[in-house]
């Protein structure tokens, strides 16, 4: 298995689509262990017209997201019955920590660990890092579910 995915792979496993999807490559992926991922913070992001003007800052809950999305590219490699059209749905955040603010031209590298993995449940470690600083971190719960 490739261990790195350009975003034209990764949109095979995520559903979001422009303006929201928030991982820009896959830079390496243990399927039941950990990924490690990006996100090219630019100017260009929708968010950054209202958030701030004059001071923009990357949303906490979008680092979040971000770190949500690698997280459901290892749930889906993870699984040992991969399902076509399997979405993967939040269902819990945990030990949320913001520890600097991301800003344009930041590289905001995403790192998840799987802690637990069940047929339709899974518990990952996550944390984002700019320029080798941790930025932000949480526990992520997913159920993994098909779309109707």
């Amino acid at each position: 298995m490739d261990t790195s995915f350009d975003i034209l792979r990764i949109m095979e496993f995520l559903p979001h689509r422009y303006p929201f999807i928030l991982v820009d490559r896959v830079l390496s992926i243990e399927p039941g262990k950990k990924v490690i991922a990006l996100k090219n913070v630019t100017i260009n992001e929708p968010f950054f017209q209202g958030h701030f003007p004059g001071a923009p800052i990357m949303p906490g809950v979008l680092i979040i997201e971000a770190l949500g999305q690698a997280g459901g590219i290892l749930a889906f490699l993870s699984q040992s019955k991969k399902k076509p059209g399997s979405l993967i749905y939040f269902t819990g955040i945990d030990k949320v920590r913001f520890r600097k603010p991301v800003v344009p031209g930041d590289q905001l590298i995403l790192e998840l660990e799987m802690l637990k993995l069940r047929a339709t449940v899974v518990k990952m470690a996550g944390r984002a890092m700019v320029d080798e600083k941790l930025v932000a971190e949480a526990e992520l719960m997913a159920s993994i579910g098909v779309k109707s």
